[in-house]
């Protein structure tokens, strides 16, 4: 498995007044979104879920540390919810700043080499959490491409703007290497 390294050091976090302004917002909007843009991703890549194996029935409770809210996401039926907390009872939580998420999810960052920095966390099923790494590796998956899909002709200026601001928080591919 390959991964890019993030250049030097640790990636940004969302800066604590922006995540105390975005604490009030009603959370339904963001779960509803989060969840089309799952089911345009499992749609576009149909093997992903199934490559979860035994623990295709796992609760995963996701938690980005620098923002006010959470999420869980089930495969079986696919599912995203968004949450101020999470819940006791998951079968497995990740925890790690956003910018290291979504690095996480596009393979940018080496999951191991953040774990042992204390920059992600993981409690729970370690099984269950290598089979969703290895499901979401194997899918290489383009947030901004996936993006760019749900907008049609507007497409390409969404796909610029989320890459130029994925690019300020994760650093440029070319910075990677």
């Amino acid at each position: 498995m390959s991964h890019s390294s993030v250049a030097s050091g640790s990636l940004p976090t969302i800066p604590p007044l922006l995540a105390l302004v975005i604490r009030p917002l009603p959370l339904l909007p963001l779960q509803f979104a989060l969840g089309g843009f799952l089911a345009r991703i499992l749609r576009r890549n149909p093997g992903l879920l199934d490559r979860l194996g035994q623990h295709r029935r796992a609760r995963f409770g996701i938690k980005p540390v620098d923002l006010p809210f959470a999420f869980i996401v089930e495969a079986t039926p696919p599912r995203l919810l968004v949450l101020r907390e999470l819940p006791q009872g998951l079968d497995a939580c990740v925890s790690a700043s956003l910018a290291n998420l979504l690095a996480l999810v596009e393979g940018r960052v080496d999951g191991d080499a953040l774990m042992f920095s204390r920059q992600l966390g993981i409690e729970g099923d370690m099984e269950a959490v290598l089979a969703l790494r290895n499901a979401i590796d194997d899918a290489r998956l383009d947030l901004a491409e996936e993006l760019a899909s749900l907008f049609g002709p507007l497409g390409e200026p969404v796909r610029r703007s989320f890459e130029a601001a994925r690019d300020r928080l994760t650093g440029s591919p070319q910075e990677q290497r």
